[in-house]
């Protein structure tokens, strides 16, 4: 049962609502950000035809506010077909529609520009139904102007202006009428502390207020008249004669608080900020108004600071930011709407999920962008030592929120202070989980104060904490998947100096189980590999580094790919994971297993829509049976390496322990950190340790090995379809596993690996000793065909015995050589050659005489009985045809499992 927001339409298709809270409606006062071409940090151009439709005159004062929306342009081509015009979609329209995070929403046509004839080049903008509020929904005015050659529909503002609004070209803004912006009486501005490095003088009369008619004096006040030589100095001032160094004289402009402004004069620019306006927000600076300059400049830093976490910071959680937003955003700004319907709004949401994912920052810009008092409480901040104390702080909390309604109490790692009383030990706890109970009890459902808590253990949490009325939505903020890894990386790649090739779908691809802060770490170690390669040319003792060195620095595929070889998915460090790199090329032979092995587990990474096509879902698992020695972890290696998975291998009696319950236990975590690394190979070596058939096993402690397998049952019965993990079990003793692991929909594909064949001993033979210096008269063919009967691991220690005969060799032939050189020192040493310079067939012919098979002809026998076994009871129904004349309402043959109506009615049918 799904818990998704559905609705039919009249044609009685099922629309599906989960996210409609992130659609907008389509408005004619959204414009497209283009490029200014006058650059005046007060004025925006739009097309006379915009300005007509918004109800606009020149010299407006308009309102922009800020949203991202992705908007792409494409060349296209219209074909004429008769009174209907198609538009003709090149491949690389599709591939970068494909290449584009847009699992969602529905696409639609903005405009098409055309002529109306075969084969013309057009300008199609495509804009996708997935809008989202830009950081805090910045805002600023400006004055409106006409530009007959800004295209429609686009407005033109400069880079200051898209600072303001942390917009860039290509995102959406909103436009509105702003008729009652009224003169400002006081405004107070201070520059930028960066900007004003060198400048000496009043920054106020230079820049701001006073018209400069006398060029000299103005390079005076700044301090540049004593900088230069009279040569240098002439030409500024002929350059500053033709400049307005007063930025508000006469000039109306309009400003807002908050914003920054950029002032061009002479040598250099300087850039203020607005501090404070009377009246508040924005205002028209008139000429009697009063600005003031007074005050220590801004830093730069703290500026930064500012540029707070928001939507568009948030990658690969979009079903969830949309839940976030229906239980916080809709009850602080629409409270209305659960008052109409009768119905209470949410009080408290509880996000989980491993480290790194994305929980905190998720609530903080949550709290930026609704504007809401953010109170955040860091669970282990609230412990006092003195009695009442803890619970007394976190009164105080809930109270102060209370006041500053609006307001979002986050809780962050809230295991820590609500754990189920239960099992605490300390009677504080117990106090401060009661504490909380009661406050979240006592919120007035119209308070307009909502409680978020964020944990990686939500199964640590005091159950009374998680019913609704209190946390009434759990959210599960898990692993990104592929389309959500690509939209962290953007996020993460948006100010980094990419090389033009690097490719970020693929680095996606081959980061299966990483979490937003692990995609953090991998742009920072891909960064530090790029500075790493400079360092011959960077002295750490100069103060500065040259600018053609930091210009040619750039991040690459390659620093990419360094990066991901030294670095795991931060929730599987506990555990060992790898991509091996053992490849179908490094196995002998075996087509038939390695054919089984792709369908069963490549196909299902690689192919997932060929299984949602014919509605079947993949096998879970495979068992790997055959005699020792014969290359069964290999194989599991192998096809972890090819689908790209992750590989995580398990020796079957490390998961027993002497503590009751603790054995389950690591089943259960093993099987957890899986489904959070997916697709992930979870490969069991010596499986027969752990599930050897229950009520067999005499002197276990507690039955500790039938708990073992029972909770391996339930786990792989609970694995979500969902979840790529597969299971490759191996064992060389298929006989004594319990028969409920290896039925249909468990490891359901039972694999026999037999004793290798000539050929695939060649290959066996090749890999070992493709290190190893040969002599010419070693036939490795001859080998192989001698060796039959031989395993994997007996022709490994073939190789090794003859390395060794190799090394003895050379070892005595330098101690004799030492030997002779020591009795007679004057002697001339004639031939320095090594005498063994490489390994000899005698070698092989000499370790030939101890090889042994490990495995004998009646354990063969063992093998092939259990999987004759197996195929006797696979083809019961060989003979089954369907009857060319059975129709629908006719039957061909006799059931011969049919009961008559009579027994029917006795028996309890269990499929009928």
């Amino acid at each position: 049962m799904t818990n998704k927001a559905e609705s039919s339409d009249s044609k009685g298709t099922k629309r599906d609502f989960s996210t409609a809270i992130l659609e907008r409606k389509k408005s004619p006062n959204r414009l497209v950000v283009d490029e200014a071409i006058n650059d005046d940090n007060s004025v925006v151009a739009l097309h006379p035809d915009t300005m007509e439709k918004l109800q606009l005159f020149r010299g407006d004062t308009i309102l922009i506010k800020a949203i991202a929306v992705q908007v792409l342009n494409f060349a296209v081509q219209v074909l004429n077909f008769g009174s209907f015009v198609g538009l003709w979609l090149t491949e690389g329209f599709w591939s970068l529609l494909g290449n584009l995070n847009l699992g969602f929403g529905f696409l639609y046509l903005d405009q098409v520009l055309y002529e109306g004839f075969d084969g013309v080049s057009v300008l199609c903008i495509m804009s996708f139904d997935n809008w989202v509020d830009g950081k805090k929904r910045k805002d600023t005015i400006c004055i409106a102007l006409a530009d007959d050659t800004c295209d429609q529909p686009k407005i033109r503002m400069n880079k200051v202006v898209r600072n303001n609004l942390r917009v860039r070209l290509g995102d959406v803004v909103s436009v509105h009428q702003c008729p009652d912006v009224k003169y400002g009486k006081r405004v107070h501005i201070l520059p930028i502390d960066d900007t004003i490095e060198g400048v000496t003088g009043n920054l106020f009369d230079a820049y701001l207020k006073r018209k400069c008619s006398n060029a000299f004096e103005f390079l005076l006040s700044t301090g540049f008249a004593t900088a230069f030589n009279l040569d240098v100095l002439y030409r500024c001032i002929h350059v500053i004669k033709r400049l307005d160094l007063a930025y508000f004289l006469e000039a109306y402009r309009p400003v807002r608080k908050g914003d920054l402004f950029l002032v061009r004069g002479g040598m250099r620019s300087v850039e203020f900020k607005v501090i404070e306006t009377d009246p508040s927000e924005y205002c028209v600076v008139a000429p009697d108004t009063e600005i003031f300059c007074e005050g220590e400049p801004v830093s730069r830093e703290d500026e930064n600071r500012l540029d707070e976490v928001g939507y568009d910071d948030v990658g690969g959680v979009r079903k969830q930011m949309a839940q976030i937003r229906e239980l916080v955003e809709l009850p602080l700004r629409h409270p209305q709407l659960f008052k109409s319907i009768g119905v209470k709004p949410p009080k408290g949401i509880l996000l989980y999920g491993p480290p790194g994912s994305g929980k905190t920052l998720i609530a903080r810009a949550v709290a930026n962008e609704t504007g809401a008092f953010f109170f955040c409480i860091n669970g282990p901040e609230i412990m006092s030592k003195l009695a009442g104390e803890s619970e007394s702080n976190l009164r105080k909390a809930f109270e102060e929120a209370e006041k500053n309604a609006p307001s979002i109490i986050f809780i962050d790692e809230i295991d820590s202070i609500a754990p189920k009383r239960e099992k605490t030990n300390g009677e504080v706890e117990r106090r401060i989980v009661s504490q909380l109970l009661t406050l979240m009890d006592g919120l007035k459902s119209r308070a307009h104060v909502i409680v978020m808590g964020a944990t990686n253990r939500p199964n640590s949490i005091d159950p009374a904490l998680r019913r609704f009325g209190r946390f009434d939505r759990e959210i599960d903020i898990g692993v990104p998947d592929e389309v959500g890894r690509l939209e962290v990386l953007r996020i993460h790649t948006k100010n980094m100096k990419l090389a033009e090739e690097v490719d970020l779908e693929r680095i996606c691809k081959d980061t299966h189980g990483y979490v937003g802060a692990d995609l953090a770490a991998l742009c920072t170690e891909a960064a530090l590999q790029c500075i790493r390669e400079k360092m011959d040319v960077i002295d750490l003792e100069d103060e500065t580094i040259d600018a053609e060195i930091l210009n040619s620095m750039a991040v690459t595929n390659e620093h990419f790919q360094t990066a991901l070889g030294t670095s795991n998915p931060s929730a599987l460090r506990e555990t060992v994971v790898e991509v091996p790199n053992v490849s179908w090329e490094d196995i002998g032979g075996l087509e038939n297993v390695k054919r089984e092995l792709q369908e069963t587990v490549q196909y299902p990474v690689e192919h997932p829509e060929k299984f949602e096509k014919f509605g079947m879902s993949p096998s879970k698992g495979v068992l790997f049976y055959g005699p020792p020695g014969c290359g069964k972890t290999l194989l599991a290696k192998a096809i972890a390496n090819e689908c790209q998975a992750n590989f995580i291998s398990i020796k079957g009696p490390e998961l027993l322990t002497m503590w009751f319950g603790e054995s389950e236990a690591n089943v259960r975590e093993i099987f957890d950190k899986a489904r959070q690394s997916a697709p992930c190979v979870l490969f069991f070596d010596e499986l027969d340790s752990i599930a050897t058939q229950r009520g067999s096993s005499s002197g276990d402690a507690g039955g500790a090995a039938d708990r073992v397998l029972n909770q391996l049952l339930t786990e792989m019965d609970g694995m979500n379809a969902k979840k790529t993990v597969f299971i490759i079990g191996a064992t060389n003793r298929p006989d004594i596993i319990d028969p409920a692991l290896l039925r249909p929909g468990r490891l359901d594909q039972l694999i026999y690996i037999p004793l290798p064949d000539e050929d695939s001993r060649h290959q066996i033979f090749k890999a070992c000793l493709r290190k190893s210096p040969l002599s010419k008269d070693i036939d490795l063919r001859a080998l192989a065909k001698y060796t039959q009967g031989f395993s994997g691991a007996d022709i490994t220690e073939i190789c090794q015995r003859a390395c060794k005969y190799a090394i003895r060799e050379n070892i005595e032939k330098d101690i004799e050589r030492e030997k002779r050189r020591s009795e007679n020192p004057e002697a001339m040493e004639e031939d320095l050659e090594d005498e063994v310079p490489e390994i000899k067939a005698a070698h092989f012919e000499e370790s030939m005489k101890y090889a042994r098979r490990s495995v004998s002809d009646a354990d063969i026998r063992k093998y092939q009985a259990f999987a004759q076994t197996l195929q006797q009871s696979r083809g019961f129904g060989s003979e089954f045809r369907f009857s060319e004349t059975s129709t629908a309402g006719t039957t061909g043959t006799a059931d011969p499992f049919a009961t008559s109506a009579g027994g029917a009615a006795d028996e309890d049918d269990l499929y009928s």
